[in-house]
């Protein structure tokens, strides 16, 4: 016989728990097992008037809903609280029943605006720390990695810098402004100055974006450091110090280090040496072509340069980063390769060596002689920490920038990068769990959920 459902839905009272009504393997259930926040209400406390005006939000709720957003995908905050009016999960994971009002969406921003980047990074750093007691990072062997995040502007917000001025202190003799190649010409945001122009590909257009920098651990993945700067600076600016910071964090030395190419640069390859840190990095072919190639040229820090026929070239004047190099005029008026390896008009050849050029030799022979292992560290830096960027942008809302300013963008990364590490750690609890319970009864696992997170947390500790 064919049923028919009542929708009345007269129901008054239901008695239970939200957490009944919620599945066993929900991300929130799992994240809700290793998230501890007890921590964090003495944290902010200086930043609220004790006894004066309303009661603000419970800072372990602002937070989780944060989070919650993260986790869920839902990063907006409009859309957030739209969410969690009707969604039991999000409603338990912050401690909120049915009949409870849920703050507002402005609230969260005024939170961001009083608290700043700095005490997010801490959230971020807890999580860092959790992970490595529980020996899912170690922070020997770590893979870095930057990649554009697209602001949260418009095209038409796009202005060109000081463009009526130049054109004017460029003007050649017959009235023409000269090429517009240069930096003065750049489009600037006039909505978000802290976004620049940028672009991951020589063939694609510059776009405002951000760059997010990050070290991963090659264990099991877990996010040790984040960093966010404008789009213009570049890779090897900021690794040396990044590695820095994560062994400050995770109390341990580096062993080796993964970066791709844009971090070839000698004075990278020096700052891993000086830090006794292997580095993995394909050092990049000599970037100007010319007949007689500068590997021909050999340097020798005690002796300086000889060139292909074996003459000196004397130091010279230093500039920016390294040193002029010149041979006398005398040895190439009657050096047979003269012809190809002087410019046009001139009597002498003249290189430029960076400060840190012997690192930068060194690691071209070393990347000659990669061993099977060094070649599966750069593959798994591939899928370590690009598949972090990409499983940032592409389940946690990375891909662009949800507001405008570098502290909301910080912001937004260190929350994404806690999300993911708590992802990483309630997979790593539910692991041992799943070991701890295995001669036990069918729904033991259920019932460790549902002890709480003091459970999880000793089960880690001791399992470390």
């Amino acid at each position: 016989m064919l049923g028919r459902k009542e929708r009345d839905q007269l129901e008054l009272y239901m008695c239970g728990s939200l957490r009944e009504l919620i599945p066993d393997d929900h991300i929130l259930v799992k994240v809700n097992a290793v998230l501890d926040l007890s921590w964090l209400h003495e944290e902010v406390a200086e930043l609220y008037a004790a006894g004066v005006g309303r009661p603000g939000i419970d800072p372990d709720v602002a937070v989780r809903l944060m989070l919650a957003g993260f986790l869920l995908g839902i990063v907006h905050d409009r859309r957030l609280m739209r969410e969690a009016q009707v969604n039991i999960a999000i409603r338990w994971f912050v401690g909120f029943g049915l009949h409870e009002v849920l703050p507002d969406h402005s609230s969260l921003t005024r939170i961001r605006q009083r608290w700043g980047a700095e005490r997010f990074r801490k959230i971020f750093e807890r999580t860092v720390k959790v992970c490595v007691a529980a020996k899912i990072a170690k922070g020997e062997i770590v893979h870095v990695d930057a990649s554009l995040i697209r602001a949260d502007v418009s095209w038409e917000s796009l202005a060109v810098r000081h463009v009526d001025a130049v054109a004017v202190a460029n003007e050649d003799t017959d009235g023409e402004p000269k090429s517009r190649k240069t930096g003065k010409y750049k489009k600037v945001c006039v909505t978000d100055p802290d976004a620049s122009m940028a672009t991951n590909g020589r063939n694609r257009r510059l776009e405002p974006a951000y760059k997010q920098h990050a070290v991963v651990d090659d264990a099991y993945g877990v996010v040790l450091d984040v960093e966010v700067t404008t789009g213009e600076i570049n890779e090897g600016q900021v690794i040396l110090g990044r590695l820095d910071t994560v062994a400050a964090l995770t109390g341990s030395e580096i062993k080796i280090a993964t970066a791709d190419a844009g971090y070839a640069y000698a004075k990278v390859f020096a700052g891993m040496e000086k830090r006794a840190i292997e580095a993995i990095i394909p050092a990049k072919a000599e970037p100007i072509r010319s007949p007689v190639p500068m590997h021909r040229f050999r340097y020798d820090a005690k002796h300086d340069t000889k060139c292909p026929r074996g003459k000196m070239l004397k130091a010279g004047r230093a500039v920016k980063h390294g040193r002029f190099f010149t041979s006398r005029a005398a040895d190439c008026r009657h050096c047979d390769m003269s012809r190809l390896c002087l410019s046009k008009g001139r009597v002498n050849k003249a290189v430029v060596l960076g400060d840190d050029y012997p690192a930068l030799l060194r690691a071209r022979r070393r990347r000659e002689r990669w061993s099977d292992e060094d070649r599966a560290l750069y593959q798994r830096h591939r899928w370590r920490s690009e598949g972090y960027h990409g499983e940032a942008k592409t389940s946690h809302g990375l891909s662009r920038a949800i507001r405008r300013g570098l502290t909301n963008m910080k912001i937004q990364a260190y929350l994404t990068a806690a999300a993911v590490n708590l992802k990483r750690l309630a997979s790593a609890f539910l692991a041992i769990l799943l070991l701890v319970c295995c001669r036990e009864a069918p729904n033991s696992v259920r019932d460790r959920l549902r002890e709480g997170k003091a459970f999880a947390f000793g089960l880690l500790v001791a399992s470390a």
